[in-house]
């Protein structure tokens, strides 16, 4: 069975072609979110992995979200965002940042880190802690 990834951005067609992407790459996105209600209500679907965006719909809600998800229930995170610098050192608990715009091998590379399928974090990917 696929992993499952949610995946919280508010830029729809940013969220659509990244849905297609992970879908091409084998993975079973379970939803989008554009604020952090519905993002905190896709949690039901039981992603093993979030990919957030910091600023939605809701403002600057990104770090929350992603806090939430990793110590709340047990979600890897792992932002994606055009500002890193916004996360400071980081937030405890969650993967790292990988910094837009992106690529699908970028991004590949990254899931497949975060999902533990690889040792080695790409060269994109700045990790937390």
């Amino acid at each position: 069975m696929p992993d499952r990834i949610m995946i919280v951005e508010d830029e729809m067609l940013v969220a659509l072609d990244l849905q297609a992407s992970l879908e091409e790459l084998g993975y079973l996105p379970v939803g989008i979110a554009a604020d952090a209600a519905t993002a905190l209500g896709l949690v039901k679907l039981k992603p093993a992995l979030a990919l957030v965006d910091l600023n939605l719909r809701d403002g600057l809600t990104g770090p929350q979200i992603g806090a939430a998800l990793a110590h709340e229930h047990g979600v890897r995170v792992l932002f994606m965002t055009a500002n890193p610098r916004l996360l400071g050192d980081g937030i405890a608990g969650t993967v790292g940042v990988l910094t837009k715009p992106y690529d699908i091998a970028s991004v590949a590379a990254a899931v497949d880190y975060a999902m533990r399928r690889t040792e080695r974090p790409p060269e994109q990917l700045k990790l937390f802690g």
